[in-house]
């Protein structure tokens, strides 16, 4: 399948969408949806994944990185690996929150979606999403040493994502993302049955649209996915509402 293409609906000049990653499918499985409505209306997207996946029981680094590079293709997405502390060794570090900070100042975003916090799920992921949240944050700073040769950024709003249903926060109202579109759905499909070492050990694809259908489901719609939104959102007016999910 060939990448998605901008819509009709798309933006002129855009910002740029950045989300984070602890291994090479987490992206793809978590938000892979959410992010091809992003890029089909005219988003850039960019992946950054912090590490190789060398820690799976199933496929090689080498191989995790091909498939990688070949989801983020079909989701239109720019991939860049930042090398941490290794696959199931992250550990929370100033160092690491700073390099992720450089990384938002580079790009420039205006949302970034990272792991939730959630620790019943691989540890990497609830450590990554607080390096996230910490580096959001520190990407605002000007007086920081180590990032003044790039100018702060604030970026408009954090977003976590989740893997699996078990690091859905509880105490969190998800925004619910309707990708209803029968062209998003097979998009984000071959992103994640492009992770063949994965796919083929597991159900993760049915599990991800059984989830995706759940969730469509509650708000009426055919499919849809939760970010969960690290702050308060800000509404001009009640008008940008698109809905609410309670039709049951």
């Amino acid at each position: 399948m060939t990448p998605m293409k901008p819509g009709p609906n798309s933006l002129v000049n855009p910002p740029p969408l950045l989300a984070f990653g602890a291994h090479p499918d987490d992206i793809e499985f978590g938000c892979g949806g959410i992010v091809a409505v992003e890029t089909c209306a005219g988003s850039p997207a960019h992946f950054v994944v912090c590490s190789r996946g060398e820690a799976a029981s199933h496929g090689t680094p080498e191989q995790r990185t091909r498939e990688a590079e070949a989801a983020a293709a079909h989701l239109g997405a720019q991939l860049a690996w930042l090398e941490l502390d290794g696959d199931a060794h992250l550990e929370i570090r100033a160092a690491h929150a700073l390099k992720l900070a450089a990384v938002i100042r580079r790009l420039r975003p205006a949302w970034v979606l990272a792991p939730s916090l959630v620790a019943n799920q691989h540890p990497d992921h609830a450590r990554l999403g607080a390096l996230v949240r910490d580096a959001a944050r520190l990407a605002r700073y000007g007086g920081l040493a180590e990032l003044r040769d790039l100018p702060p950024h604030a970026i408009t709003a954090l977003f976590y994502y989740a893997v699996t249903p078990e690091a859905e926060p509880r105490d969190i109202t998800p925004v619910l993302v309707d990708l209803s579109d029968p062209a998003i759905i097979a998009t984000w499909t071959a992103a994640m049955e492009a992770h063949a070492t994965q796919t083929g050990a597991r159900h993760y694809v049915e599990l991800q649209l059984t989830r995706a259908r759940l969730h469509g489901l509650r708000a009426g719609l055919e499919y849809a996915q939760p970010l969960f939104p690290n702050d308060p959102l800000i509404l001009a007016t009640l008008g940008q509402l698109g809905g609410s999910a309670r039709r049951f």
